[in-house]
């Protein structure tokens, strides 16, 4: 059944205040929330930093008295369960709510169902659906994350027209402009995390930090690196108390030169080859409560978690130059197989941004 034009306005609105958590909320999900009553908001929230307070308590908080008999707005099923806080559903249930319109079910064995049935039992109304793609689309690594132990991994590529991400001398500098670097900036802040090989570690010396934003949350900075061979005196052990850094390394590194970073240290499987097992790596991430990571390379581990079938989203940005077949390529070679059997993506959106084009695709 088509949801109602008005339930699709407010949950538009509401599911827009959950982006705001996205990167923040870990491992909850962001969710957004909307309270509205005779057709007027009195209440909004989104999940806060850390994952608490949720939205429905920053929403209700905000309404007050005035929630009664209103309609709530939530992009995912409240949750059922006692944690570190106390059910959303009591909450809702409490401020004597009338109608709860959700997005869609929360898998998590913790509620799956029982947040909705809860409501209903104490006689509001429930409806669950409305712009479920959206959502759907907006809490996916969280999905993933529940329903998979895997998070949700996006793979960001900047090229030149010709896939290219170097010249044949190493100069890669910038190959995309600046207006294309800020929005990589963005996606940083959106995700729980940035990922890459120790290649990049060692070529680049990255800070894979939020720059430039103002005051934004940092994402962990991620390492795949499985003898430790990255300098511990680099930008990323050089900052490592301030801001998070992992670093997920085989049954067999040298943990000594970086404990004394302050870096946290993440034994991984290690395969036949001694490469680290990237399908117990990223399990090993979702473990520790990470949803969504934005791998930014280099191209070994882009070809590795492509060969494997774990990268779920490419972000694109094309930049109109061409660097030919000596030019080093954005993805390291894949295993030779039947056309068919590599990995679909479709295109979801496409746009200029400054002089480049930016893509993004979603697994098909």
């Amino acid at each position: 059944m088509a949801a109602h034009p008005a339930d699709t306005r407010w949950m538009r609105l509401a599911l827009s205040l959950g982006r705001r958590g996205m990167g923040r909320t870990w491992p909850n999900p962001a969710v957004g929330c909307v309270i509205v009553k005779d057709g007027h908001v009195v209440g909004r929230g989104w999940t806060q930093k850390g994952g608490r307070p949720h939205a429905e308590t920053m929403a209700l908080a905000q309404a007050g008295d005035t929630a009664q008999d209103a309609t709530a707005y939530v992009t995912l099923e409240p949750c059922a369960h006692h944690g570190k806080t106390p059910p959303c559903v009591d909450a809702l249930i409490a401020a004597k709510i009338a109608r709860v319109v959700t997005a869609l079910a929360d898998p998590d064995p913790r509620v799956a169902g029982e947040g909705h049935a809860m409501l209903t039992a104490a006689g509001i109304e429930v409806e669950t659906g409305c712009l479920k793609t959206q959502a759907t689309d907006d809490h996916a690594g969280f999905l993933k994350r529940v329903t998979q132990s895997l998070p949700f991994i996006t793979l960001k590529l900047a090229t030149s027209f010709d896939g290219r991400i170097a010249t044949a001398s190493g100069e890669s500098r910038w190959i995309t402009g600046v207006a294309a670097r800020r929005l990589v900036q963005l996606e940083r802040a959106k995700h729980d995390a940035v990922l890459i090989g120790s290649g990049t570690a060692k070529a680049d010396d990255p800070m894979l930090n939020v720059r430039d934003l103002g005051p934004m949350a940092q994402p962990v900075r991620v390492v795949c690196d499985t003898k430790l061979s990255s300098n511990p005196a680099g930008k990323l052990g050089q900052s490592a108390n301030q801001s998070p850094v992992w670093m997920c390394h085989g049954p067999k590194a040298d943990v000594t030169k970086w404990q004394v970073t302050g870096a946290r240290l993440i034994a991984c499987a290690a395969t036949k080859g001694g490469h680290l097992n990237l399908t117990d790596t990223l399990q090993t991430l979702a473990s520790q409560g990470l949803t969504r990571i934005f791998c930014e390379g280099g191209g070994q581990l882009a070809a590795s978690l492509l060969a494997e079938n774990l990268v779920d989203q490419l972000i694109g940005f094309t930049a109109g130059l061409t660097l030919g077949a000596n030019g080093t390529p954005s993805i390291a070679a894949l295993p030779n197989q039947s056309l068919t059997d590599y990995s679909r993506f479709t295109l979801t959106e496409s746009r200029q941004i400054g002089p480049d084009l930016m893509h993004i695709w979603r697994k098909a």
